[in-house]
């Protein structure tokens, strides 16, 4: 990982008490102020990769814990040159110690660990406070995608949206049977190809989020 000039590994000191240099700065290492778009739990980085060949204007940053999952967006990033393509290997829980404040154009959640036990909510990445910490990070009406295999987290994340008055832009509980696919959501990522092997359907949720501070609905 550490051969890798795309790849950024912040120590855990640094994120914990958010003195990470990375912060505001991530314009310097792509040499531009192009728009920045995430890609939370990025996994192999397949959305980060494709995106970054399909939109050269615009920078792509897949983040994750896992350095074996990054490692192969990495590369290929590398060996297919791509500059606007970019790896963090981090907790998503420290985002906000990586970057600053309208420092993102747009957030992809794509195929995240459900976490479907109850007292796992909060570590949703579309719970109420990982979209209290994104919208931190977002620009005014900076938009979030949400791609899952699983029916209870795209349920969960409608209900969120709903109790906190945001109607999504856009939202299919089955993205390959609906008029809103194109080509970029035609991107398939290492898990997605299985899901769909096994006959599973994908949903897909696009929202901004408002000016308010969002609340967790009651569960049930």
């Amino acid at each position: 990982m550490e051969t890798f000039a795309n790849v950024f590994q912040p120590e855990f000191d640094s994120v914990f008490r958010n003195t990470c240099d990375l912060k505001g700065s991530w314009s310097k290492h792509f040499k531009n102020n192009n728009p920045i778009v995430l890609e939370l739990g990025c996994g192999k980085g397949e959305y980060t990769v494709n995106l970054a060949q399909s939109f050269p204007n615009k920078n792509f940053i897949g983040v994750d814990i896992k350095g074996a999952r990054i490692w192969k967006g990495a590369k290929f990033a590398t060996e297919n040159n791509l500059p606007n393509a970019a790896f963090l290997r981090t907790r998503i829980e420290f985002i906000n110690s990586c970057f600053d404040v309208n420092e993102i154009s747009e957030i992809w959640v794509t195929f995240p660990d459900p976490q479907l036990k109850k007292k796992r909510a909060s570590k949703r990445l579309t719970s109420s406070g990982f979209l209290n910490k994104y919208k931190l990070l977002l620009q005014p009406n900076g938009i979030i995608h949400l791609k899952t295999d699983s029916k209870e987290l795209y349920d969960y994340t409608m209900g969120v949206l709903s109790f906190n008055n945001i109607t999504p832009t856009q939202n299919t509980d089955n993205l390959y049977n609906s008029e809103i696919l194109n080509e970029y959501l035609n991107i398939k990522t290492f898990y997605e190809e299985q899901f769909l092997g096994i006959g599973k359907r994908i949903t897909y949720i696009q929202f901004r989020l408002n000016n308010e501070s969002l609340n967790e609905p009651p569960q049930e």
